[in-house]
């Protein structure tokens, strides 16, 4: 049981960083300093799936190490 919460917590964190590095950087680093774009931009076709896959492959990520813990 623990080698596959290993294996499966390795598996969903590179799936993870690939889907992260994936998404799109449109703003950059301009509205972490306050900049904002001035519109609102909603997500659609392929970005859209790469948020909701970024969202499900951190949230099993997070549930796999919670296994880990749990199994010990």
């Amino acid at each position: 049981m623990r080698s596959a919460l290993i294996i499966t917590t390795i598996i969903t964190s590179t799936l993870l960083i690939i889907v992260i590095l994936l998404q799109n950087q449109g703003s950059g680093l301009g509205s972490a300093f306050g900049g904002d774009s001035g519109f609102y931009r909603t997500k659609r076709g392929a970005e859209r799936v790469l948020f909701y896959l970024t969202v499900a492959l951190a949230t099993g990520f997070v549930a796999s190490l919670v296994g880990l813990l749990v199994v010990r």
